[in-house]
């Protein structure tokens, strides 16, 4: 059919339509119909330096059906679909282009209605009914079409007004409802890589002015908007990359965006507005109001990833709401963000990351961030006392908070920052002694900046710090602050306070670590006298004074009465779950075993295993030592050598403390060992090869640990060649 009679057809499907729909008289105003090919609304020009991305791909491949662009405020969906809709209409692959904004359902039915007014020559005064006959018109027609809903608020305002799958439509939106995606191809936009996040920024700058580009990208999360303001900015000021990052650290966002009439790409809003828009959305989604709360924690947290079940601890859950707020509707909040691409709840792992960006853009939104400091310190220190698993995301996530809060993080009188001291000693739990040393030590100089050099707080931190500088092998450098903080702890506190013991049995520890064993016995059997004249003999403290007394006592003498009747007073004490009861249990069966009672020690160890997997859990790091022991000492008492159970013990210690733990690298040297006992060569000189690479990045180089792989590697390749 020719172009005419095209036109004379389309008139009469719309006049057929509607003259079907309405009854009583017809009146059809005069107007002629367009020529095609034809175009309705606005559809905004192509960004400068565009980048040509993976989702144009898919875009192009599309002939027919609805596709979904959906994605975080700011990552280029619609820059997406007007070079989708340029590209068609340049190579006249389409009769009709409608771009609509698709904001509001009423906004969606006036573009509706004026594009079968065009069509047809006919306006209609009756919107909803001109919007019938657009989408009866794109189901009958012949003609080619692609219609843009440009910046979908709600699903709901589509509600019998989505376009027919006989042409093509593209929806963006920051939106993920499942009525929204069920059905249709979704494209979920990802920000820039770094290598089109510095393309873009070289295609927009000068040379000159890209000192520190993939720093300024890394910066800004490579999101596309965000890169686009900033290097408008930096061309309107002529400034550089790095004087940009500088005023990034120094300033708000809001400060750091062009002005409205110099906006580039024809964006409409800056970061800031282009998200304050979604969160104010995702409030009123239900349940109501918990959103935006929640957002407030999650922005001060690590932004790659957040344990979802931290928004379902007591202490958040009772934030949330004047009542507790029940679980599920904490977690239906945390979908609501997810469905505004706000944040990406990864089901998976069960974390919740959110752009560090956008976590900006709500801290500086924030009158009070003391408050969900606060909240997110509790929270942290909840998940601090389950599975080890969370180690490393919990680390990360109070690194984060401490970064993020600040100063605020002790505005309380440093009443939120016990979560810092937690962190600070699973490094040391995780036998990083010299990490866990040179974190306290941090710790510490902030804290005399914070509160002062004579707060409890303050004293604590040093203390800590000397004490994992004697765990990391330097007991006299750690003696000299023990015994300069004892001093300084009896001046402030008084000679019988606790911490004042403390700091006297840390350093008589300090003197057995030196070999002085004996005195170190002396002194702990002073420090047990005052301790039991000031707190009585079944005082915790007092135990665990006993404790560190027994430890040293065995050392010149046969322990094993000591540690018996220290374990019988625990028992009788603190009971048979306490974590100090089995410690000291433990204690006692290695005490067995040095001794050579392997049978006694191996019978003894097995029923700790069990009370440690019913009170702490398989997956904790003394769990798992335990386990190790047993298939040594098994084997020591005649049982043989269980090389499953090391095999699984291994791959556990990798899965739950990461391949790169020092008690997972212990474990892999384990195995491999076995197998040179069993004569399998080839397979541990893969495993020690794996070993000398895995200790070279955690060690270093020069450290004796990776020389000593590095030379049973070599022994081992000559051998099995």
């Amino acid at each position: 059919m020719d172009e005419v009679g095209n036109s004379i057809r389309d008139s009469f499907v719309g006049f057929a339509v509607q003259a079907g729909r309405i009854s009583g008289g017809v009146h059809v105003h005069a107007a002629s119909p367009v020529g095609w090919p034809h175009r309705v609304g606005v559809v905004p020009p192509l960004a400068d330096c565009r980048q040509l991305r993976s989702a144009d791909t898919e875009l192009a491949s599309q002939s027919s059906g609805c596709l979904v662009l959906t994605g975080l405020g700011g990552v280029g969906k619609t820059q997406l679909a007007a070079a989708l809709a340029h590209r068609v209409w340049s190579q006249r692959e389409v009769d009709l282009v409608v771009w609509v904004t698709a904001t509001s359902r009423t906004s969606v039915v006036a573009s509706y209605a004026q594009a079968i007014g065009d069509i047809t020559g006919g306006a209609d005064p009756d919107q909803d009914q001109a919007a019938d006959r657009f989408l009866a018109w794109l189901e009958a027609t012949d003609r080619r079409w692609l219609v843009v809903l440009d910046d979908l608020t709600d699903p709901a305002d589509l509600h019998r007004l989505w376009p027919p799958t006989s042409g093509r439509t593209v929806v963006t939106t920051r939106r993920e409802d499942h009525a929204l995606t069920a059905g249709r191809l979704v494209v979920r936009v990802c920000l820039f890589s770094p290598s089109e996040s510095l393309q873009y920024l070289e295609a927009k700058l000068s040379s000159a002015q890209l000192s520190s580009a993939a720093d300024l990208a890394y910066d800004l999360g490579h999101l596309p908007l965000a890169l686009s303001q900033a290097a408008a900015y930096i061309l309107d000021r002529d400034l550089t990359c790095a004087d940009y990052r500088t005023r990034l650290a120094e300033r708000r966002l809001t400060d750091l965006v062009p002005e409205p009439s110099a906006r580039p790409d024809d964006y409409r809003n800056a970061v800031t507005e282009t998200w304050s828009l979604s969160i104010e959305l995702a409030d009123r989604l239900r349940p109501e109001g918990l959103a935006g709360s929640l957002l407030r924690i999650a922005a001060l947290l690590d932004p790659n990833g957040i344990p979802a079940r931290l928004f379902t601890t007591p202490v958040v859950l009772n934030y949330l709401g004047p009542e507790p707020v029940h679980p599920d509707d904490a977690r239906d909040a945390l979908r609501c963000l997810h469905r505004l691409s706000l944040a990406t709840l990864d089901e998976a792992t069960d974390t919740l990351r959110v752009h560090n960006l956008l976590q900006r853009v709500v801290r500086e939104q924030t009158n009070d961030l003391a408050v969900p400091a606060g909240i997110a310190a509790d929270a942290l220190m909840d998940l601090w006392s389950e599975a080890a698993r969370d180690e490393r995301i919990l680390l990360a996530n109070t690194a984060a908070l401490q970064e993020s809060a600040g100063s605020t993080l002790w505005s309380a009188d440093g009443a939120d920052v016990g979560v810092l001291f937690v962190a600070g000693a699973s490094l040391g739990g995780s036998r990083q002694d010299a990490a866990a040393a040179a974190y306290f030590e941090r710790l510490h100089a902030t804290a005399v900046d914070q509160v002062g050099p004579n707060h409890h707080i303050t004293l604590d931190a040093r203390h800590q710090g000397a004490f994992w500088q004697g765990v990391a092998g330097d007991p006299a450098g750690a003696a000299v602050l023990l015994a300069e903080l004892a001093d300084l702890q009896r001046q402030i506190l008084g000679p019988d306070h606790p911490n004042v013991l403390h700091s006297r049995a840390q350093l008589a520890q300090c003197a057995g670590e030196a070999g002085d064993t004996v005195a170190a016995a002396s002194e702990l059997d002073r420090i047990v006298e005052d301790g039991t004249r000031i707190f009585g003999a079944e005082d915790a403290f007092v135990l665990n004074l006993r404790y560190l007394l027994a430890h040293w006592q065995g050392k010149s003498t046969d322990p094993v009465s000591a540690w018996q009747e220290l374990v019988a007073d625990y028992l009788r004490v603190q009971g048979p779950d306490s974590r100090m009861t089995i410690v000291a249990r433990w204690q006692l069966t290695n005490c067995l075993a040095e001794r050579g009672d392997m049978a006694d020690a191996v019978a003894m160890l097995e029923e700790l295993l069990l009370d440690m997997l019913r009170v702490l859990g398989p997956d904790h790091p003394e769990t798992l030592t335990v386990r190790r022991s047993l298939v040594t000492w098994r084997e020591q008492a005649g049982g043989g050598f269980d090389a499953t159970e090391l095999r699984t013990l291994s791959s556990d210690a990798d899965r739950l403390l990461g391949s790169d733990h020092p008690f997972t690298l212990e474990l892999r040297w384990d195995v491999a060992t076995r197998q040179i006992l069993d004569g399998d060569l080839l397979n541990a000189v893969e495993v020690f090869q794996g070993l000398l690479n895995d200790h070279v990045q955690v060690y270093g180089d020069g450290h004796p640990n990776a020389a000593a792989v590095r030379e049973i590697l070599a022994v081992l390749q000559k051998r099995a060649t």
